[in-house]
């Protein structure tokens, strides 16, 4: 039985300008290769064998670059967005999805072994599957904490907080398609909302790996400079 992946790759990359004034975000190169190839290398490693891209933005380069997916061994079709969707919005136009698939953004570096996420959802039955990552934060300033007098009660240099985040992976069952809204904007954000509000709710994957997501310059220039010493494909 094949594995099913669908990239969103539609986005306009505004964060990441100047390096998407030319290029959509996906095709950015990490190295000497685009981000988005890597993740599909990275996919048929693992076991997959059909990729589809959500396309918007520049769609027609992204298109180009990758064609059928022949010279990696691996099944690539499009979805096109007329409208931009978010991450969620897009999956409503894809017809053929498999009774499980995974999701996730095109814009992210780590070596998660995708092919035990994909299984670990299986294996649990689970309806949606978030892969998380736990973020520290440093903050760049001393914290000063008052009681209801206005009073410094206490005072933390630069302190640092954690956050379970979103990766922008997941695995999710197909049923969940039908609580999407069709030709809407509606991201990951609002499924998750309606999970929660149905009592749905949604397994968390936590992984302590490497994990970036390229989407501000700054990200992209640590990736750049970290990914020479990461095995990545």
């Amino acid at each position: 039985m094949g594995k099913r992946a669908i990239i969103l790759a539609g986005g306009k990359g505004t964060r990441l300008k100047p390096y998407t004034i030319s290029l959509p975000k996906p095709l950015v190169p990490i190295g000497d290769v685009p981000i988005l190839e890597i993740i599909i290398r990275q996919l048929k490693k693992a076991g997959f064998n059909h990729v589809t891209l959500t396309v918007n933005h520049m769609a027609d380069i992204i298109q180009a670059y990758f064609g059928d997916g022949s010279k990696w061994g691996i099944t690539i079709d499009y979805s096109l967005e007329l409208k931009p969707l978010s991450t969620m919005g897009p999956l409503t136009l894809i017809p053929d999805l498999p009774e499980d698939f995974l999701v996730m953004n095109g814009d992210i570096l780590t070596d998660l072994n995708f092919e035990e996420f994909y299984d670990a959802h299986i294996s649990n039955k689970s309806n949606f599957t978030i892969a998380s990552y736990l973020r520290k934060d440093k903050v760049e300033y001393g914290v000063l904490i008052r009681n209801e007098n206005a009073e410094l009660i206490q005072f933390q240099e630069k302190p640092e907080n954690d956050y379970l985040v979103s990766m922008g992976v997941y695995m999710m069952s197909k049923k969940n398609v039908d609580l999407i809204p069709i030709d809407t904007f509606f991201g990951f954000d609002h499924l998750m909302n309606v999970l929660i509000e149905k009592k749905q709710y949604p397994k968390i994957h936590e992984f302590n790996g490497y994990w970036l997501d390229i989407g501000r310059p700054a990200d992209y220039e640590k990736a750049i400079e970290e990914h020479a010493k990461m095995a990545f494909l």
